[in-house]
């Protein structure tokens, strides 16, 4: 059975409820996830899953310290993610507040791991995105990652 991981830092909680709503759709389409903030995470768990979701509020458009620093420590693990399906999510509090560069900054670190990382035609192609709290549609984007994340997930790692 495919495993996976969403990581996730939130101070206002929108990103958390994100995060909950992308696992919760992974777990429901048969891939066992957990869903972590990401001062409970230390760099070994990216290698025990087979998906690594990744969400983060936007600050300055680009993602926060913490998600950063564990990417920074990640280094070590360098090519031990390489063929594992990554995905991003983000929060702002503004519309062009810089969800999508925040996303693209997530995506481009795993994408150097050598992570597979699905786009999306219809909805939020990149990743889900909010403003402010998480709304209905945003729930439902969060809910269809998560099932197209898992159901790749699936193919590729049983």
């Amino acid at each position: 059975m495919a495993t996976g991981l969403v990581i996730y830092y939130s101070r206002s909680g929108n990103t958390k409820q994100m995060a909950e709503a992308v696992a919760q759709a992974m777990n429901d389409s048969g891939v066992a996830t957990a869903c972590k903030p990401v001062e409970n995470v230390d760099v070994a768990d990216l290698l025990k899953a087979d998906a690594v979701v990744v969400g983060s509020p936007t600050y300055y458009g680009r993602m926060a310290a913490p998600i950063a620093a564990l990417f920074d420590e990640s280094v070590s693990k360098h090519g031990k993610l390489d063929g594992k399906v990554g995905g991003a999510f983000s929060s702002s509090a503004n519309i062009g507040g810089g969800n999508e560069t925040t996303i693209l900054s997530i995506m481009t670190t795993l994408l150097v791991h050598g992570m597979i990382v699905q786009g999306d035609p219809q909805g939020d192609h990149m990743g889900p995105v909010s403003i402010g709290k998480p709304n209905d549609r945003v729930l439902a984007q969060c809910a269809r990652r998560g099932r197209r994340i898992a159901e790749l997930a699936r193919r590729l790692h049983g």
